[in-house]
C-alpha cells in the first residue's frame, strides 16, 4: 500500500477525530505488521486509530503465535473462527492512494503494477480488526477483506481488495444497520487504473 494523505485530510476525509499516535506519512511502502491510520466506528462517533497490519485471533499466546493474517477472504469470513466475530461486530476502512501487486508469469520476472482508482481520488478497502492482549499489552490490529479479482484486475491477479465508495462507508461501519455483506463483491471493471512500475517518478500508466 502507499499512504500519502495527510492525517488531517484522512481524518477530514472520513469525518473521524484522528488519534495522537499516528504513523508517520508519507508512507510509499506499507508492509505487513508495520502500524497504519485505520477508521473505526463507535456510538456514532468515527475516530481514526493506529492499527498494526496483520490480524492477530484472540487465542494466540503471542503476536506471531499462528500465521500471519493480512487478509480475509469475503466468501469464508463469515465462518472462519479467526474473523467471524469481527466480520459483525468490527469492521473498519483503510485509506490509501493505492497498492502494488505483482504480475507472476512462468519464467519471467515478476512486473510489479501500482493499483489506483481511475478518478484519482484516495482509494478505500474494506477491513475488520481485533484487539489482542491485555492493558498496556494491547494491539489493535485488522487484515484486509478481499474478493475474486474482476476481470482488469485478472490479469495480474486473482484477488482484489473489498474497493468502498464514500455511500458504502456507513454501512461497512455498521452506522446503518444490517447489510454489509453485500459490500463484499468486486469493483467494476473501469474504477481502477493500473501503473506499470519503474522505480522511477514517470511510470507507464496503463488503463484497462
Amino acid at each position: 500500500m502507499a499512504i500519502t494523505l495527510p492525517h488531517d485530510a484522512m481524518a477530514q476525509m472520513f469525518d473521524a477525530t484522528p488519534s495522537n499516535d499516528l504513523p508517520d506519512v508519507p508512507n510509499h511502502n506499507v508492509c505487513p505488521t508495520t502500524q497504519v491510520g485505520v477508521v473505526t466506528a463507535s456510538d456514532g462517533v468515527r475516530r481514526l486509530r493506529s492499527m498494526r497490519w496483520g490480524f492477530i485471533p484472540h487465542w494466540y499466546d503471542k503476536p506471531n503465535g499462528g500465521p500471519l493474517l493480512i487478509n480475509a477472504r469475503s466468501e469464508t469470513i463469515a465462518q472462519k473462527p479467526a474473523f467471524r466475530d469481527a466480520c459483525r461486530a468490527r469492521r473498519c476502512l483503510i485509506g490509501m492512494s493505492g497498492f502494488y501487486e505483482w504480475e507472476r508469469i512462468e519464467g519471467q520476472k515478476p512486473k510489479p503494477w501500482f493499483v489506483s482508482r481511475s478518478d484519482g481520488a484516495s482509494m478505500v478497502f474494506a477491513g475488520i480488526w481485533q484487539d489482542w492482549g491485555q492493558g498496556a499489552d494491547t494491539l489493535s490490529t485488522f487484515a484486509i477483506v478481499t474478493t475474486a479479482a474482476n476481470e482488469a484486475m485478472g490479469k495480474i491477479h486473482h484477488r482484489l481488495p473489498v474497493i468502498l465508495t464514500p455511500d458504502q462507508w456507513a454501512l461497512w461501519l455498521g452506522e446503518q444497520g444490517k447489510g454489509a455483506a453485500r459490500l463484499m463483491k468486486s469493483a467494476p471493471e473501469d474504477a481502477l487504473t493500473f501503473t506499470e512500475y519503474h522505480g522511477d517518478l514517470n511510470p507507464r500508466r496503463i488503463q484497462y
